[in-house]
């Protein structure tokens, strides 16, 4: 089955894509001819039953994995037989990420961690979009702060503007707010969904909480390695009822 979001040019687009794990009695096949697009300025949600092959989609989209045919696009490059060095590069370049364990690097402050891609890539940052970013996510009273003296919610808002302030192309996000309490992770998905409206960002999540693909613009449903459906203007309720006829 295809889903193409078709309202803008897509940021990330996969066809035919599979991934197979393992042989003989031990192989697996996480995912079956997967044919998915993502739009630009758009926010995502995958979604599915344990086993569906979501997380696994995630990282070959992001070129964390690498698929075993098929092709993948970030904008009109294909990541498929890419060099290692080119890959990184992509990835550093193209790409941001936000998991559900909020990566930072203890002995850095907020600020630190937020500008190290920056660093690491011997680019400039925007400083206008800095200051823009940390007033979104709520840091400013918090740059020079450690990890260690930060809530898990303040982490990861580190982490989304780390994320963010590279202007990727996209970032993915791989249960962002999995670690944190009902509050905190409410705030960071109204962040993400903020970089959507406000910066233009284009975000695809792979989250098992319908409320949290409440929050999303578009909802796409992963049964057994195959896109079976998707929602549009998702509600908890409605994602909710998609998940239990899925698993049915």
């Amino acid at each position: 089955m295809t889903l193409t979001h078709t309202q803008a040019p897509p940021a990330v687009a996969a066809r035919a894509l599979t991934k197979v794990y393992g042989e003989g009695d031990a192989r697996v096949q996480a995912l079956r001819g997967v044919d998915v697009s993502f739009a630009t300025g758009a926010f995502t949600a995958i979604m599915g039953p344990s086993g569906s092959g979501k997380s696994t989609l995630m990282h070959c989209l992001a070129g964390l994995d690498t698929a075993t045919s098929g092709t993948v696009h970030i904008g009109d490059v294909e990541l498929t037989g890419l060099t290692d060095r080119r890959l990184t590069q992509l990835r550093r370049e193209r790409i941001g990420f936000v998991f559900q364990s909020f990566n930072l690097l203890p002995t850095l402050t907020a600020e630190q961690n937020i500008r190290l891609p920056l660093d690491i890539a011997a680019r400039q940052a925007d400083e206008a979009l800095f200051d823009r970013v940390v007033d979104t996510v709520g840091l400013r009273n918090r740059l020079r702060h450690r990890p260690s003296e930060l809530s898990g919610g303040q982490q990861q808002r580190v982490a989304v503007a780390r994320a963010l302030i590279g202007k990727p192309q996209v970032i993915f996000a791989d249960e962002p707010t999995g670690n944190l309490d009902t509050r905190s992770g409410a705030e960071i998905l109204s962040f993400l969904r903020t970089s959507v409206r406000e910066l233009g960002q284009t975000i695809v999540m792979v989250t098992h909480d319908p409320v949290a693909a409440s929050y999303a613009d578009r909802v796409v449903f992963l049964r057994d390695g195959e896109l079976v459906t998707e929602l549009a203007a998702p509600t908890p309720e409605t994602v909710l009822d998609t998940l239990v006829r899925l698993e049915a």
